[in-house]
């Protein structure tokens, strides 16, 4: 899906690691949440509460999940999963343009 409709848009960025990643929050009538952001290159660790879908739209980064000993790289058109209450970290490669859906 390459467009969203029906949805509120929060107008404050979320804003990370003195802005070097960056996303808007998009929620649905459903109460479903996604985040669209871009990530500048750099190597950064996130936690995450909920569990997460995290499609890559373009770029290219190194991911290392909870329960992985080594780095997955991950391109434009890629995606994976982080599990709810973990911490995961990426390598960004180039310029990420990204979407976040938060899993119930």
């Amino acid at each position: 899906m390459s467009d969203f409709t029906q949805v509120t848009v929060t107008k404050a960025a979320n804003i990370y690691f003195n802005g070097q990643v960056t996303s808007r929050t998009l929620t649905f009538a459903d109460g479903r949440r996604k985040t669209l952001g871009i990530m500048q290159p750099g190597a950064f660790e996130f936690g995450t509460q909920a569990a997460e879908l995290m499609e890559i739209l373009s770029g290219e980064l190194d991911v290392q999940l909870p329960g992985e000993d080594g780095w997955r790289r991950i391109q434009g058109g890629e995606s994976f999963n982080v599990p709810a209450n973990s911490t995961f970290s990426v390598r960004v490669l180039s310029l990420t343009d990204y979407c976040c859906s938060f899993l119930p």
